[in-house]
């Protein structure tokens, strides 16, 4: 190991361990020499700990003023540099926001997807596009704000009838002054910035003061509003004390963590995100939640209050000081479920184990279904793999095969393997398929074969396969086939093996899972026949003829199906495809003449 670990210093602060100066965990402690020995002891935790043990030929470490410093460091690291065991909650996605476009005299409210607020007419991020989308229309019940865009905007002689639903004010057509509608954006942002009760109590001090100025219209319209404000709370709010609060609800059993996050607003649940963790992937309680809520909020905005969790772990303290350290905020962070939040946290325990259910079953049905498979083939094993072989062409050309792979997990696709197919093989189904499993078998001593090989087609395509196994193997794997029935329909479908055709319910799960192979294997072929296709059009001596774009020359060759016979082809046959016309058909013969 590059690094001596006496020379690790008793300091806290972040460790990074690395496998061939790949950096594959990166983790942070209050004492980096205690916490960085212990991956090396005598004894380990779990699995997870071995494995980086193992894998790790350096460690770098560095120092921190304090644990809080070394947490949000690390947190960072691992967006930065996503190490492969820290796997949990891993998300590059861009968050949905509400966007204020504030360059135009009358801004529009719309939705915008982002990683971060790119300024502060940004407002999120937002758990779910459903959550802005329902936010939005609240905003325009009350503030009535447009939302359409500015090609629109600008072309509107009439008002739409987003004005006749009462969500817009109709700036498009001057029914609003410039700076009533600004103010009403003003009105808009703060509510989004600022507790419901809040907004409210403004509102209804505006309308006092219009009325106290005898502005009795612009009054009775903040009236309306705080009538509409007041609508919205009874309609989404399930407990009248209108509590805003994040509950992170945390379930675990069977090895597994389902995780539900609950943004709840004024009594409204905003959204909701949910997490899933299998048995190798679970950390300490500590780790977990200081994962979720760092990789959870973006920026000061995004904070609640109030942060719930459903367990109680021991650094409570530290992630309050780390977040205030971050933020600039100080918000409550407790595991104390009271009546207020009594509906919010059955909510997010429901879900959470929904989460795991949802896996689980998925899981259960395929080892279901292998066992089932194992009894009908009298095979004794417990994890049967299977793979499915397909083959897809375009009339004869860009030919592909695919090779996908099952277990008693289900679609293994790390495992799923493409096959270009010479061109001299191409269309020829049958050779293909004696290629195909050939190279299969050759890298046998990388990817050993599995229990079962699923060829699709009938007797021709199981008897190639068989020859093809039998020849270069002593033994070989079980061969089946899965022969289309009358007129393509499923439920005629049967399963061929070298002894003839294997009974079986066309409704048992063994049978519905070989044809879900089938499928998946077709699948995955086509895709990538229709990749090669595209590629094979965007890139072809079709390219040099001016006046062929895209998709003249996708039209070209799914008449023609190859460059050969476009070549070929006469002008007058050439004009018959969409798009091309006598003159460009002339230019075409022109070019492969020359």
């Amino acid at each position: 190991m590059a690094l001596d670990l006496k020379q690790v210093p008793n300091t806290p602060g972040i460790y990074k361990f690395f496998s061939k100066n790949k950096i594959i965990y990166i983790g942070k402690a209050k004492n980096l020499k205690k916490r960085v020995s212990s991956y090396f002891g005598k004894s380990f935790k779990d699995r997870k700990t071995h494995q980086i043990r193992i894998l790790t030929d350096n460690i770098e470490t560095f120092s921190t003023n304090s644990e809080a410093e070394a947490l949000l460091l690390e947190q960072s690291l691992i967006k930065e540099n996503l190490p492969r065991f820290n796997i949990l909650l891993r998300d590059d996605k861009t968050y949905p926001y509400i966007h204020f476009s504030m360059d135009h005299k009358y801004p529009s409210i719309s939705m915008r997807r982002s990683k971060h607020a790119v300024s502060k007419n940004f407002f999120g991020p937002f758990i779910s596009a459903q959550a802005v989308k329902a936010t939005i229309k609240d905003l325009q019940k009350i503030y009535q704000i447009r939302n359409c865009s500015d090609t629109t905007f600008n072309n509107r002689s009439r008002p739409c009838i987003e004005h006749q639903m009462q969500r817009c004010s109709a700036p498009c057509v001057n029914l609003i002054s410039e700076v009533s509608y600004q103010g009403d954006i003003l009105s808009s942002q703060h509510y989004l910035s600022s507790s419901g009760k809040k907004t409210k109590s403004l509102m209804t001090a505006q309308m006092h003061k219009l009325a106290e100025q005898q502005e009795f219209e612009r009054a009775q319209e903040i009236k309306k509003r705080i009538q509409s404000l007041d609508l919205l709370q009874q309609e989404q709010s399930f407990h009248s004390s209108l509590i805003s609060v994040d509950f992170f609800a945390c379930v675990s059993k069977l090895d597994r963590t389902g995780i539900c996050i609950l943004s709840v607003r004024d009594g409204k649940i905003r959204g909701t995100k949910t997490h899933y963790l299998k048995g190798n992937q679970l950390i300490d309680i500590d780790s977990l939640f200081q994962s979720l809520i760092f990789s959870y909020y973006q920026n000061s905005f995004s904070l609640p209050k109030k942060i719930i969790l459903n367990i109680k772990p021991g650094n409570l303290s530290l992630i309050k000081q780390a977040i205030k350290l971050k933020f600039g905020k100080q918000i409550s962070i407790s595991a104390s479920i009271n009546s207020d939040i009594r509906k919010v946290a059955k909510l997010g325990k429901l879900n959470a184990n929904q989460v795991i259910e949802n896996r689980v079953n998925q899981a259960d049905k395929y080892s279901f279904a292998i066992k089932d498979l194992c009894l009908k083939l009298g095979l004794s094993k417990k994890n049967l793999t299977i793979e499915g072989f397909d083959i897809s062409h375009h009339g004869g050309q860009h030919a592909v095969a695919s090779a996908v792979r099952f277990s008693s997990h289900g679609p293994e696709k790390k495992n799923y393997r493409l096959f270009n197919i010479p061109k001299e093989l191409s269309g020829n189904d049958i050779g293909s398929m004696r290629h195909v499993l050939e190279r299969r078998i050759k890298r046998a001593n990388v990817n050993p074969l599995p229990d079962i090989i699923l060829v699709d087609g009938g007797k021709l395509q199981l008897e190639t396969a068989l020859s093809t196994f039998n020849t270069l193997l002593k033994k070989p794997p079980m061969i089946l086939s899965i022969v289309k029935g009358s007129k393509r329909v499923r439920s005629t479908e049967t399963i061929l093996s070298k002894d003839g055709i294997i009974e079986m319910s066309k409704e048992s799960v063994g049978f519905i899972l070989l044809q879900q192979i089938r499928d998946e294997s077709h699948r995955f072929a086509i895709k990538n026949n229709r990749k090669k296709k595209n590629k094979s059009i965007n890139q072809s001596s079709l390219d040099r003829i001016k006046g062929l774009g895209p998709k003249r020359k996708r039209n070209l060759m799914n008449a023609f199906k190859s460059i050969q016979a476009i070549k070929t082809a006469s002008a007058n046959d050439l004009s018959k495809v969409p798009g091309i016309s006598i003159k460009l058909a002339k230019e075409i013969n022109l070019f492969y003449i020359q």
